[in-house]
Order: C-alpha cells, then structure tokens, then sequence
C-alpha cells in the first residue's frame, strides 16, 4: 500500500464525489492552457497526470508517426524513457498495444504477464508492476498515447481509470489546441514566404500581384512541386545573391537576371512568363 503523501492523495481521490472530480479536472485543464509552448504543455500534461490520477507514480506521452516510429515526446523521469524505448524495440506492450489497437490496455501485474513475452520481464526487472496504456488522439500525421506506471502490482482501480479516462480528455484538448496554433503559425509562415516570392517575380518581371501569383502557381503545377517550396526556394536564392552581392561588391559572376534563380525545373532557371 502506498503511504505519505501519495496514500493520502489516492483515497482522498477515490472517494471523490462527481463534482468534485469535475472542479478538479478543471483546473488540471486550466493549469495546461496556461502554457504558452508545446513543450511545456506536454510538460504539464505528464505531472499533472501523475500528480492527479489514483497510484500512478511515472508517466509519458507516445507519438506514433504514420510511418509507424513511435517517439516519447514528454515524460516525468529517465524511467519513462527506457520502458518505453523498450516497447517500441520490441513492438510489445500496453503502450504499443494501446496506440495499434486504439484501446485502453491495462497490466496489473507485469511480473505474472504473458501477454508480451519479451517486454514485461524486462519491463519488471526495471521496477514496473503496473502498467496503463491509453490514446490521447488521432490525428490526420500522428496518433499520441498517455503511459501510465506505477511500482506496485496492482496499482490501477477503477478509480484509476475512471479519472484517467476525463483528464485524457482535457490533455488531448490542451495539446490538440496547442498543435492547431503551431499548424495556424506554419500557415501564417507559408503565406509570408510566397508573398515574398510574389513580391521578387514582380519586381523581376513587371507584372502585377495577380499576375505574379498566377506565374508561381503555373510553375508549381508544371514542374510538380508544392508552391510553398518554389516561393522558399525563390526567396532563398535572393537572399544567397544578396549576401554575395554584399561581400562581393565587384559583382563578378552575378547576371542579375532571371537565370540562376532556383527555378522548378531542378536546373536553377526560372523563364520569364509569356506577355
């Protein structure tokens, strides 16, 4: 049985009635907005987890990438890291099992497990008896999973998993937020670049904005390449001119014209659009 502190916590959280889980909830949700980066809201997420849910004493977050790694993306100690690097080795465990199977997988007691016969005796030797894999959110890129564990066989009650399951909810919506602002900045990015690029084919080529749009869309189209890349890459071949424009004031070997200007067709030429 557990003592100190964490006992106290644990049947002071069993016993709490429905609202009074929902005051709790809301204010574990209120502390993870208040994080202003995605690192500390995944920070938060992992000790609010073991800080709030009954007999849990490590936790970390799983990513699964479409392209099938996995990666730990937040954890409360080194701990977290290494059974959950073996999990991933393996292809074994509640994590891996909970994020394939899109299920909550449970483990009472790691050291009479059969189910993943490579991963629990190792997971045990490092010290984990309980284990509780569940998903955080499926995402178009990426699926995440929140590990719980504990030190002691049978660890996890109904309780456990009953306040695991809400504060799952309210960490998915703080980092699902907090991953839609990231998409919003990269949005925002793209834009600033093939403006840029729209504002050099211009200049280059004395067309209108429309026109010089419509050309960058064209060349995207022709050669198969995403337009946010023809603009990054337009834009970044006048800043290299410019900076050797600026250490070379001569200008030897710099045409100034529309060769060279890392055009789409992978041979550093962008043709001037048809009048």
């Amino acid at each position: 049985m557990l003592t100190g502190d964490d006992g106290a916590r644990d049947r002071a959280l069993r016993d709490v009635d429905e609202a009074g889980l929902a005051r709790l909830m809301a204010a574990v949700a209120e502390s993870l907005h208040h994080q202003s980066e995605t690192e500390d809201v995944l920070r938060g997420i992992v000790l609010a987890a073991r800080d709030t849910i009954p007999g849990v004493e490590h936790v970390g977050v799983t990513v699964a990438h479409r392209n099938g790694r996995m990666e730990t993306v937040a954890a409360t100690g080194p701990l977290v890291y290494q059974v959950d690097d073996l999990q991933y080795r393996l292809h074994e465990g509640p994590c891996v099992d909970a994020l394939v199977g899109r299920t909550v997988t449970t483990s009472e007691d790691l050291g009479r497990e059969d189910r993943w016969p490579r991963y629990a005796p190792a997971a045990s030797a490092l010290g984990i008896a309980s284990q509780l894999g569940m998903e955080l959110f499926d995402e178009e890129r990426t699926t995440a999973g929140l590990n719980l564990y504990a030190s002691r066989a049978h660890a996890f009650d109904t309780a456990t998993l009953q306040i695991a399951r809400l504060f799952a909810v309210h960490a998915a919506h703080a980092l699902g937020r907090r991953l839609a602002e990231q998409q919003l900045t990269e949005a925002l990015s793209t834009r600033k670049v093939i403006g840029q690029a729209v504002g050099i084919v211009m200049e280059r080529y004395r067309l209108s904005e429309q026109q010089a749009f419509t050309f960058l869309t064209h060349a995207s189209h022709d050669s198969g390449t995403k337009l946010r890349l023809i603009a990054a890459q337009l834009v970044d071949d006048v800043d290299r001119r410019g900076a050797a424009a600026h250490r070379d004031r001569s200008g030897h070997g710099h045409d100034g014209g529309a060769r060279g200007a890392g055009g789409p067709d992978g041979t550093g030429r962008i043709e001037r659009p048809s009048s």
